[in-house]
């Protein structure tokens, strides 16, 4: 393999998240891994050092910032393609769902998931509409597809029936540095974040998908229920559709027990993350869910919704809930708080279930995957 050209766009230092992390882990184990191979990173604004992993990279700032329709589809079948031209690279990897229409390059499309499918109403407009124009026009004119889970692979098939022969899995994985801590850093995190007081942690934009307001009438359950001390950490941007939930948050009854902490780094949630009592993740779909992994890896117990992917991803090692069934979380919550025995199974059962998501063996499929797209 000489050349692979890869889309670097979200590969920024500022916002890293799920598009982002997936690229990056990869993308550094396959420069490590593969000298003999230049890699062209196409970023559409200023890029950090940090991405530039090996020698072997060689980036490129493609302006203007592919920030709306119109600059998507400017960036991608006109700036893009004439750039690559002098590099004639044999794979083109575009991570985030979206293709370049007018190249003769090779693509190979990751596509996380269907959610504009599913959940429209969580899609802004503009977003929307090119969501349905273009990916089956996405989907038909590249050569090769990735997605994340055996759910997703099979919700592609169901709407694209076209896609199903040439998308194949490739897992994502949590980092190395979400691990468990000992008992001693455990409370200085609680003490530090929850006033010395366990907590139940939320992660995720404030977004309606990620079903923060749900969570917040089950916690309301749930303390009803135990009158206990617990907490409730949110980890998260504010992300889209963000403010009805900000003015609900704002009279919520206990509004006191909830600390909003807004987008952290890996270095902050990892020791947030391994102690905490609890990962409430009742997200309304999702293509993958790397929190659930994460939390797993951490030695913390996994609450997540029966939806989308989920199911997959936590297998037997969590508790699940219809994530619009707010009794249903509640009595969850509750359950994990009261049987100190079924929460020690889970967190084994949950430490070994984590096992098996690796970024080695997922850097490893991605590879396979670039080297069959270029034999063709």
């Amino acid at each position: 393999m000489k050349c692979v050209a890869l889309n670097a766009r979200f590969l920024r230092a500022d916002v890293m998240e799920g598009y982002g992390n997936y690229v990056h882990e990869i993308f550094k184990r396959l420069v490590l891994q593969h000298p003999e191979t230049s890699f062209i990173f196409i970023f559409d604004r200023p890029y950090d050092e940090a991405f530039i992993t090996g020698s072997n990279i060689v980036p490129l700032v493609v302006p203007p910032s592919a920030k709306h329709a119109l600059s998507f589809k400017y960036w991608y079948d006109v700036k893009v393609p004439l750039v690559l031209r002098k590099f004639a690279p044999d794979v083109l990897v575009q991570p985030y769902g979206f293709a370049s229409l007018t190249t003769k390059i090779p693509q190979l499309l990751v596509v996380h998931d269907l959610a504009f499918k599913h959940h429209p109403s969580f899609i802004p407009k503009h977003h929307l509409y090119y969501y349905r124009y273009f990916t089956p026009r996405f989907l038909k004119k590249v050569q090769s597809i990735v997605t994340v889970s055996d759910f997703s692979k099979e919700d592609i098939a169901q709407h694209y029936p076209f896609a199903a022969a040439k998308t194949t899995v490739v897992y994502n994985a949590a980092k190395s540095g979400f691990q468990p801590l000992p008992f001693e850093a455990r409370q200085a995190i609680k003490t530090q974040y929850a006033n010395g007081c366990e907590y139940f942690l939320f992660v995720g934009g404030i977004h309606p998908r990620k079903n923060l307001l749900n969570l917040l009438k089950a916690f309301t359950i749930f303390k009803k229920w135990q009158k206990s001390n617990m907490k409730l950490l949110v980890a998260g941007r504010l992300a889209w559709q963000y403010n009805d939930i900000m003015e609900k948050l704002d009279s919520y009854k206990h509004r006191d027990d909830v600390v909003l902490l807004d987008y952290v780094s890996d270095a902050v949630l990892q020791p947030i993350m391994a102690a905490a009592y609890a990962l409430i993740y009742p997200s309304f779909f999702e293509g993958f869910g790397v929190p659930v992994i994460e939390a797993m890896q951490s030695g913390t117990p996994v609450i997540c919704s029966n939806t989308g992917s989920l199911p997959e991803i936590a297998g037997h090692a969590a508790l699940l809930a219809a994530p619009d069934d707010v009794e249903e979380l509640a009595q969850q919550m509750q359950l994990i708080y009261k049987d100190e025995i079924k929460r020690n199974q889970l967190i084994e059962a949950g430490k070994q279930h984590s096992k098996k998501f690796n970024w080695d063996d997922s850097a490893n499929r991605f590879w396979q995957a670039i080297q069959q797209l270029a034999k063709k």
